[in-house]
């Protein structure tokens, strides 16, 4: 499979069952100017172990770079050896810094025998980043990526931002995040977490949900494309 084909299925999310309903918890301090890299690639079922073991020794050494905020890693939850990686830096330049680092090329060297797909990283910018909860340990994940057509019509952004603000207000939603493509400004990923499938299923049946769908549909530049996946901890 390609990683560029994606499935269409219902809402952009980032989905976590097993978490309690708790108090807002602070997410990793990053700035208006924080730089995010999502990244997706794709190894045969049989490398998966090698893959996320790669992936985990280059958690472990980001986390010690000057600038690094966050690095989340998830496998999909239908497809073993379907990764994807969040990288949350705090400005351009340490971004730029760690892409030359030891641990950054021992990744690339690691993945090249086992991959099936290129290392599809792209970079984006905070468009609708708010505070989270805490996941627990059974917690599921999916990542979505919307297009909007541009026009002066189109207002993407702002129709992202509402969703967010309504989202959050959810009983059970505890993440809400929208990052936007730092190049192609009508691109978007939308990270959600929710209590648990019973939430989003209420999510998806509530009414900003269906008006936020029935907007995007006018300008939407593909079908969305919605990713369930478990974290590699």
């Amino acid at each position: 499979m390609n990683i560029r084909s994606w499935q269409s299925v219902s809402l952009a999310s980032i989905v976590i069952t097993g978490i309690g309903v708790c108090a807002r918890a602070q997410a990793p301090s990053a700035a208006p100017t924080a730089v995010y890299a999502v990244a997706y690639v794709e190894v045969l079922p049989g490398s998966a172990a090698a893959a996320k073991s790669a992936l985990r020794a280059y958690r472990d050494a980001t986390r010690k770079d000057d600038g690094a905020v966050a690095l989340e890693l998830f496998e999909r939850a239908d497809r073993e050896g379907h990764l994807a990686v969040i990288e949350t830096w705090r400005d351009q330049a340490a971004f730029d810094a760690h892409a030359k680092t030891a641990q950054t090329i021992r990744l690339r060297d690691a993945l090249e025998p086992l991959r099936v797909s290129g290392y599809d990283q792209r970079p984006y910018k905070p468009l609708a980043v708010g505070p989270r909860r805490e996941g627990g340990a059974s917690a599921l994940h999916v990542l979505t990526h919307v297009d909007t057509v541009p026009g002066p019509q189109s207002d993407g952004p702002g129709l992202l931002r509402r969703l967010a603000e309504a989202s959050r207000t959810e009983q059970n939603n505890a993440r809400f995040d929208v990052l936007q493509h730092a190049m192609r400004a009508n691109h978007f990923t939308i990270v959600e977490t929710w209590a648990g499938q019973a939430a989003l299923e209420a999510h998806a049946g509530a009414a900003h949900t269906k008006q936020y769908r029935d907007s995007l549909q006018a300008i939407a530049g593909g079908p969305l494309d919605e990713r369930i996946y478990v974290a590699v901890e």
